[in-house]
Formats: structure tokens, C-alpha cells, sequence
């Protein structure tokens, strides 16, 4: 099933004008400062040259997921897991009975069981602070991770955008401060890709020729000009990035019928074939996708499970078992799983306690977030919680040393510093990656 937008709506993510660009190269903006690193305690950096992130949107239950513990005595009434817990393939650790295909690969993983953070009654601002790394500020505009990876790691070719976003573009997915270019491009099918970007069939060679010239010629009567305003300039970028994301190489990834029927099938429903398509756009080049699973739920509430959402929450569950154990055993399989980080992240996790509807509330002090592959050493679990998963025992990984170790695994420096204007923003809220992970 493919999930589409109209024109306008498409336009109006700024997808096309604010997401194509995402292809230029690093900028000047990208600095550090030498005597800061100096002082700081050297960070061992990974070398994953890709990043797919499966969001998990509305805040998924890390105990009846990543994060088992006692079973409740009625389902719905008693505090405790949903579901039963079952091994995995690191000694020691279990995860939910219907993770039991991703329970078999999980070697090749990391559960981060103790993440946490403030905001709890607010989606928004907890999906904001799980893309952006810090809180919402009222003086600037910080870009997300999708942007910071695409900027830090520079385009792999100008054919396939670097920053790909599978969802909904909401403010946490913007570029920022570090301005259009850095971008993504908003896919709503996985069918045809953007339909804005698609030649309609009235305009043939001769007339893209023509237009191609017209847009040529402004750009260089643009670039003799003095004083010329950057929003002409970058309007002129775009629509060029905008062209070349028009042939072939890009829009080839959305052609998921030529992969083999078995693989399709084994990747399952919707979120399953974007994950697929996530690979396709890693193979070309992609920097970062990210893949929402919010697209559509089965349950009638997705990952938010309040009141009747938990009763199905089992076939979310399911679903992401399916799609991110075939992901990973086919990134493997294609020897791309060490050069691809794949990140299983959620704005918050939900208490052992049951609502009066039976479903759960929302829970920040701490959730569980997963880390595949990208070189990492894996087959471990990083954090401890309480016997109803609700609180840490020691150690806790704030968010910011999530991002840390997410932006360290791509080599890029989480010491270093980006610009907004002349202002030096650190990239993460003094976060410190998880060492263990990547010496």
C-alpha cells in the first residue's frame, strides 16, 4: 500500500525546494576548534559512512519490547510486561516473545536501555529533543540529526540526496540553521518516489533544454550581480539539485519490484518496504534515512498506547521484528552492515502500569533505544533498569551522549562545533559517546 500526497501538500513540506539541495558538499560552517580538542579527552570515532533510523513515533513500551520484565498477572491490570520474554543472541539479555526474529540476530546490535529525559507529557517536544538532541529554544533554530550527518559527512554524489525522511516534516526534522541545502527529501511513496521531481509528460526534450538554459542564464546573471540575495541563490540551487535528482540513479531505487519476491516478502507490510527502500538509498549514496513507523496503525493508535492501543500492540511489535531483522541480515548479506548504522529510536517509553482504559501513559525516565551494526561493538547492553523497567540502576545515557555515540560511530567528531552565523554551537549538548561501543 502506498501512501501519497497531493502537489500542494507536497510542496508545501518544502521538500522538493528545501530538501533536494541536501547534495552540496561540506561548508566552511563545519569547524572546531583546535585548542577545545586539545583540552578535551580524544573520542574514538567510527567509520560508518551511512545512518537508517527506524522511528518508532508516539513512544513505544520498552517493557513489552526491548526491556522485558515480569509478566503482569492479567495483561491489563497488574504492573508488569504484556507479553512473555524470551533469549536472545546476547547471553544474558531478553526481549519481548514477538521480537523473536530480531531476538536471533541481536549480535549484531546494542540495547541502550537507559535512555531518559524531561519531557513527558508533550510528543512534540519529546520527538523534538530524540531529532534535534537538546531542548526547543527560543533563539535558534539547531539542526536535526538527519541534517548534522548529511552536513558532517558531505554529499556521495549529487544524483541521490544525502538526507532522505520517510514521515512527517515536523520542525525536529529541519535543517536549521544550517540552511536548505542540508535539508531532506520527503518521500511519501515508495512506489514512484516524489512526483515533483517527475517530468510531466507536456515538457520534452527540446522544452527541458530550453528551460535548463533559461535557469543557467540566471544563474549566471546572478552571480555577476553584487550584493545578490541569498534566497535567489538559493532558490537557483535548488531547482538544479532538484533536476539532477531527477534521473535515473535516484529514481531506480523506487523500482522495489526487481528485488527477488522472498526478500520483499520477508521485509512484510508498508514500514517493511520502506525499510527495503531504505537500503536501496543507502546503496546509492543516502547519508541518513529515516523510515517512520506512523504512516498507518493497525491498533488505531500506533506506538501511543493508551487505552485500546495496547490490546494490538502486538502487531506493531511483529511488524518491526519482521522488518528490522531482514534489514539488517540484507545490509549484512550485501556487505553493508559495518559501513551502515542502523538506529531504532522512540521519543519515550511508557510505565509498567496500566491505564484505566488498559493501555499505558507516557514515561521518560527511562526507555530503550537499539543500535545495529556501523562497526560498532556489538552484542552488548549498555544500561540497567529496576524490575519494572521504570527507573535506572546506574548508569543512565542522556540523549545527548545517544547522539554522541551516533554522530562518533560516523566519524564525525561529537566535540566538534557548527556555526550559526558566527555563533559556535557544540554539536551535541555536551554529550560523551558510549566508549565501550567504540574502542
Amino acid at each position: 500500500m502506498a501512501v501519497r500526497a497531493t502537489r500542494r501538500e507536497f510542496l508545501q513540506t518544502g521538500s522538493l525546494l528545501a530538501g533536494a539541495s541536501v547534495l552540496a558538499g561540506t561548508t566552511p560552517g563545519w569547524q572546531a576548534r583546535a585548542a577545545d580538542h586539545e583540552r578535551a579527552t580524544p573520542v574514538a570515532l567510527g567509520k560508518a559512512e551511512h545512518c537508517i533510523m527506524l522511528w518508532l513515533g508516539g513512544g513505544a513500551a520498552q517493557i513489552d519490547t526491548f526491556d522485558p520484565k515480569r509478566k503482569s498477572k492479567d495483561g491489563r491490570k497488574h504492573a508488569g510486561s504484556a507479553y512473555d520474554a524470551i533469549d536472545t543472541a546476547i547471553a544474558g539479555a531478553k526481549v519481548s516473545e514477538h521480537l523473536h526474529r530480531t531476538a536471533n540476530i541481536l549480535d549484531r546490535a546494542v540495547l541502550v536501555r537507559t535512555l531518559h529525559h524531561d519531557e513527558i507529557d508533550e510528543h512534540a517536544a519529546a520527538s523534538y529533543r530524540l531529532h534535534v538532541g537538546r531542548p526547543t529554544s527560543g533563539t535558534v533554530v539547531y539542526p536535526s540529526i538527519g541534517s548534522v550527518v548529511a552536513h558532517g559527512k558531505g554529499a556521495i554524489s549529487e544524483a541521490v540526496p544525502s538526507y532522505v525522511l520517510m514521515g512527517f516534516p515536523t520542525p525536529g526534522r529541519s535543517p536549521g540553521f544550517l540552511g536548505p541545502r542540508y535539508g531532506f527529501v520527503y518521500l511519501s511513496d515508495t512506489e514512484t518516489g516524489p512526483r515533483g521531481l517527475v517530468r510531466p509528460d507536456r515538457i520534452d526534450d527540446e522544452r527541458h533544454a530550453r528551460r535548463m538554459a533559461l535557469l543557467q542564464a540566471a544563474q549566471t546573471e546572478y552571480a555577476s550581480s553584487v550584493g545578490g540575495d541569498d534566497v535567489v541563490a538559493n532558490y537557483i540551487e535548488t531547482a538544479q539539485s532538484g533536476f539532477r535528482l531527477a534521473g535515473p540513479e535516484f529514481l531506480s531505487a523506487f523500482a522495489l519490484d526487481r528485488e527477488p519476491a522472498e526478500l520483499r516478502e520477508s521485509y512484510g507490510d508498508e514500514f517493511g518496504q520502506r525499510c527495503l527502500l531504505a537500503r536501496r538509498l543507502v546503496e546509492r549514496g543516502s547519508r541518513f534515512v529515516e523510515v517512520s513507523f506512523n504512516m498507518g496503525f493497525v491498533n488505531g493508535t500506533g506506538w501511543d498506547t493508551h487505552n485500546q492501543g495496547q490490546q494490538k500492540q502486538h502487531l506493531l511489535i511483529q511488524s518491526l521484528d519482521r522488518a528490522f531483522s531482514t534489514l539488517v541480515l540484507d545490509l549484512e548479506k550485501r556487505s553493508l552492515l559495518d559501513k551502515t548504522l542502523v538506529v531504532i529510536s522512540t521519543e519515550f517509553g511508557r510505565p509498567a502500569q496500566f491505564d484505566a482504559g488498559g493501555g499505558r501513559g507516557h514515561h521518560a525516565s527511562a526507555f530503550s533505544g537499539v543500535l545495529a551494526g556501523g562497526g560498532l561493538n556489538t552484542g552488548q547492553v549498555i544500561g540497567e533498569t529496576d524490575e519494572l523497567a521504570m527507573n535506572a540502576v546506574g548508569r543512565q545515557v542522556s540523549v545527548p551522549d545517544w547522539f554522541a555515540t551516533i554522530y562518533a560511530a560516523l566519524g564525525i567528531n561529537p566535540a566538534d562545533e557548527i556555526y550559526a552565523g558566527e555563533r559556535p554551537v557544540p554539536l551535541t549538548d555536551q554529550g560523551r559517546p558510549i566508549a565501550e561501543l567504540l574502542t
